[in-house]
């Protein structure tokens, strides 16, 4: 089943300035990118503004000149025939910056236009917000907002005319000290309380976690990879289970652990993780850190890459680049590009797969919507979790016959064979749980 989350469309407009150092494709990519970002938000984009310039205009972000011809889309103005027309005449909501801007070119745009302005990092905290569902998802995020917001307060005490001047104390707050410098205060309060939660629920979850691989000697496999590029439909096809799969950025936040399916020898968990995305801010980044040590306690990595992205080795960069900023970059891996279905025909499938095949000789090419090409998947991590088994024969008498569960649940069995003394099993698993298991029946 599919689960998609159904919103209402408000109508948005992107804006956005290019520099001299920033490529077209590069330029275009990162708009594609804000457009789908928008999408989740549930806006629908009307229209873009593009603006070349050497720098960012100091007091408003964009050049006066595209400002107004903003203004007068956004207010459905039309001074002459070569000015672009809201045809629809649609109440623009929100303009889109495709970049992190302070807050006073925020609120002088905002004033200038007529209509709010978020920035790229409050877009992308929003969609965080609505999408975190565990308690340290939550924490993280409200950190990362109350970070991004406390700067912008003084702007906003502006916007707020006298509630933002000084006032004598009352209420708690100290003599002299104003609502901004109060809101400030509690903002570090609450950042600080949050911080010490989540250093507790880190200990909480590390112990889990330790007692769950000790008990049950899992090997672990984490998927990790650039946000949309079918991670949670991949991780559904594998486990089997129903995780949230939508097409759109950022719909999985919280990490999703479930076993191999079927279960193999030995029972692997594959684990989901937050997607990443280009320009993610720093403070983002280490919010989520947590979603992504699922890689680093992970045996393999699945790196999934949209093989249908003609940007796709951008998406390589911006994975490898996070990888090997919290540590991850030595865990072994196994390049899946996904998506090999969203390119063209047959023919084109096959030259596309034939030429990722030549530049990634180790990868994998599928999709994860093919059963057969899943299982080929499935394969080849059984296969690197095998690597360190060993073969043994194990010989279970015939008043010890309850313990045949413990065998099969801790090796595959490759034969059984049975005289008149008991049972004797060859069999294929890690050399301490067949060790273990030689001195149970030994016991017997």
């Amino acid at each position: 089943m599919q689960i998609e989350a159904k919103e209402k469309s408000r109508y948005a407009v992107v804006a956005a300035v290019q520099l001299p150092s920033v490529s077209d494709v590069e330029f275009e990519a990162s708009l594609n990118e804000l457009r789908e970002l928008a999408k989740t938000l549930g806006y629908e984009v009307v229209n873009t503004f593009v603006q070349k310039r050497a720098s960012f205009d100091t007091t408003a972000y964009l050049g006066a000149g595209k400002r107004q011809e903003i203004r007068r889309f956004v207010n459905n103005e039309s001074e002459s025939e070569e000015t672009v027309a809201n045809p629809d005449s649609r109440d623009i909501d929100t303009i889109l910056v495709d970049h992190e801007i302070s807050p006073s070119q925020a609120r002088n745009l905002e004033k200038e236009v007529g209509c709010e302005v978020m920035d790229r990092t409050m877009v992308i905290l929003e969609i965080f917000h609505r999408n975190a569902r565990s308690r340290a998802a939550r924490a993280q995020v409200e950190i990362a907002r109350l970070g991004y917001m406390a700067p912008r307060l003084r702007e906003a005490a502006k916007l707020a005319g006298p509630q933002g001047r000084q006032r004598s104390g009352v209420g708690g707050r100290g003599g002299g000290e104003s609502h901004t410098e109060l809101d400030r205060r509690k903002i570090r309060d609450r950042i600080a309380e949050l911080q010490q939660e989540i250093v507790a629920m880190d200990v909480e979850r590390k112990t889990q976690r330790a007692r769950r691989q000790e008990r049950q000697k899992l090997a672990v496999v984490a998927l990790v990879g650039y946000t949309n590029a079918g991670k949670s439909t991949l991780m559904r096809a594998l486990t089997g289970s129903e995780v949230l799969v939508a097409n759109k950025l950022f719909a999985t936040l919280d990490t999703t652990v479930r076993t191999l399916h079927p279960e193999s020898v030995p029972r692997v968990l594959v684990s989901d993780t937050v997607g990443f995305i280009k320009n993610l801010p720093h403070g983002l980044v280490a919010s989520f850190k947590s979603t992504l040590d699922e890689a680093l306690d992970a045996s393999l990595l699945l790196h999934v890459i949209d093989a249908s992205d003609p940007g796709f080795e951008r998406q390589l960069e911006v994975t490898d680049k996070v990888l090997e900023e919290i540590g991850a970059n030595t865990v072994p891996r196994i390049r899946v590009f996904n998506k090999i279905d969203h390119v063209g025909d047959a023919t084109a499938q096959a030259e596309r797969e034939a030429a990722l095949q030549t530049q990634y000789p180790d990868c994998v090419v599928m999709s994860a919507r093919r059963p057969d090409e899943v299982a080929k998947l499935r394969e080849k991590i059984v296969a690197f979790f095998q690597q360190d088994l060993v073969e043994a024969e194990l010989f279970l008498p015939w008043s010890a016959q309850q313990l045949r569960g413990e065998i099969y649940a801790s090796c595959q069995v490759l034969e059984e064979r049975a005289d008149s003394e008991g049972a004797f099993f060859r069999v294929r698993g890690e050399p301490d749980a067949i060790e273990n298991l030689r001195e149970q029946f030994s016991q017997v």
